[in-house]
């Protein structure tokens, strides 16, 4: 290669590199569900304390803010939960309507905590003053799951894994990683 070419090679290489320059970044790749999702949430819950008499600043929110703010979302929800004296409390699929409210379902609320825990991290709070995870959450989203399970007449068992799904499992995970 001449001397001339080398130059002209070393030109174009620096003329290019300053149109790179001048074009604007490719855009972020599209956000996942998850991701779109929690910002979403996490929008929701900036302007439920926005909206509050006085204004709560997120610095101020406590795991109190976040119990109402799930009480709030009650009146949005498509589960029907029967009360106590309800004729269809405890049936499984009752045969007619009642007039029984809709509520959030307890997994919906669990999906919502989740996200709403990471979401308060990444923009900036501390994993010990998270509010999302605040024990009291956890008591409100047991007692929801344990009321909505009584309701449809499904008492709620935490299943246990047996030993051998354990090994097949982990027997699985190694022969994957052969």
């Amino acid at each position: 290669m001449s001397s001339t070419e080398i130059q002209r090679n070393i030109a174009e290489g620096s003329s290019r590199s300053a149109i790179d320059q001048l074009q604007p970044p490719p855009p972020p790749p599209p956000l996942s569900r998850y991701e779109s999702q929690k910002r979403r949430d996490w929008n929701t819950f900036g302007q439920y304390l926005r909206n509050q008499k006085p204004p709560v600043a997120l610095s101020q929110c406590s795991c109190n803010h976040v119990l109402d703010f799930l009480r709030y979302l009650d009146q949005f929800g498509k589960t029907k939960v029967h009360l106590h004296g309800c004729v269809f409390f405890g049936q499984r699929d009752p045969p007619a309507p009642c007039t029984c409210p809709l509520r959030q379902a307890w997994g919906s609320l669990d999906a919502l905590i989740g996200r709403l825990r990471a979401a308060y991290e990444e923009n900036g709070g501390a994993p010990e003053s998270n509010p999302f995870g605040n024990g009291a959450i956890r008591v409100y989203l047991r007692e929801v799951k344990e009321c909505q399970a009584k309701a449809r007449g499904i008492p709620y068992k935490k299943k246990k894994k047996r030993k051998n799904q354990i090994k097949m499992s982990d027997e699985a995970k190694q022969s994957k990683l052969s």
